[in-house]
C-alpha cells in the first residue's frame, strides 16, 4: 500500500461539498493567517460538516469503506483531539467498535489520561484524522497509542494538503494514510465549480509548492 493514498472516487464529491458548506475557504487576495506564521490562500474547517447531516453521513460512510478496504482486520478507531474526536466516533458507531481518542498531552489532572477509553494492549486500530498538513500531530497521536499496547494499522483522515514534508514523515515512521480528499483534487473541483478562476489556479499551486514564502 502506498504510505499516502487518496479516495479517488470520493475526492470530487467530497470537496464539492467541503467548499459547499464554506468548510473550506480560497483566498488569493486575501490570505489567512496560520499560527505557524504562514500566509495561506486555503483555510479548512472540517469541523463545520458536522452540523450538516447528509454531509456528516457521506464523509462518515466514506472514511468507513476506506477503512474496510485497507485495514479490514481494524479491531478498534482512535481520534486524534479534538477535530477527530467526533468523526472517530461517528466511524466506531457504524462499525461498531471500540472508540478510544487521543488526548495532545495528558491531562493535569485526574488519572492524567492522555489515551481516554479502555487501552485493549495488541489491539488493532486505525486512527481517524480529520485534516493532515504536515502530519505532526497526526503521527504524534500514533505514536502514543502504539506505546500504549495497541497495533496501529494506519490512518484516515477527510482531507490532506499533500505537502511533501507530510509524505516524508508518514514515510519514516512506516505509517499509512487514507485520505478522502487532497489539495489537488480540491483545486480541480473548485475550478469546475466557479470557486476559482484560472490565475487563481497558479496563485494556489505555488503556494502549495513553497508555503512558508508564498507572497514574500
Amino acid at each position: 500500500m502506498p504510505i499516502i493514498k487518496i479516495q479517488e472516487q470520493m475526492a470530487h464529491s467530497v470537496a464539492t461539498m467541503l467548499l459547499k458548506i464554506q468548510a473550506i475557504k480560497l483566498n488569493t487576495s486575501k490570505p489567512f493567517i496560520w499560527s505557524s506564521g504562514w500566509k495561506s490562500p486555503i483555510y479548512c474547517d472540517n469541523r463545520l460538516s458536522l452540523s450538516y447531516p447528509d454531509i456528516r453521513s457521506a464523509i462518515r460512510d466514506g472514511l468507513v469503506d476506506a477503512i474496510r478496504e485497507n485495514y479490514f482486520t481494524v479491531e478498534g478507531i482512535a481520534g486524534v483531539a479534538t477535530a477527530g474526536i467526533a468523526q472517530g466516533a461517528l466511524v466506531a458507531d457504524k462499525l461498531g467498535l471500540p472508540f478510544v481518542y487521543v488526548r495532545p498531552k495528558p491531562k493535569d489532572h485526574g488519572m492524567e489520561n492522555l489515551i481516554e477509553g479502555k487501552v485493549s494492549k495488541g489491539q488493532k486500530v486505525v486512527v481517524v484524522e480529520d485534516l493532515v498538513s504536515t502530519g505532526g500531530s497526526s503521527l504524534k497521536a500514533a505514536h502514543a497509542l502504539q506505546a500504549a499496547g495497541f497495533e496501529v494499522l494506519g490512518m484516515v483522515s477527510i482531507f490532506s494538503y499533500g505537502f511533501e514534508i507530510a509524505t516524508r514523515n508518514f514515510y519514516e515512521a512506516n505509517m499509512s494514510l487514507i485520505s478522502l480528499c487532497d489539495y489537488n483534487s480540491l483545486l480541480q473541483s473548485a475550478l469546475l465549480d466557479k470557486y476559482i478562476d484560472d490565475n487563481q489556479v497558479v496563485s494556489l499551486k505555488s503556494w502549495r509548492v513553497d508555503p512558508a514564502n508564498w507572497m514574500k
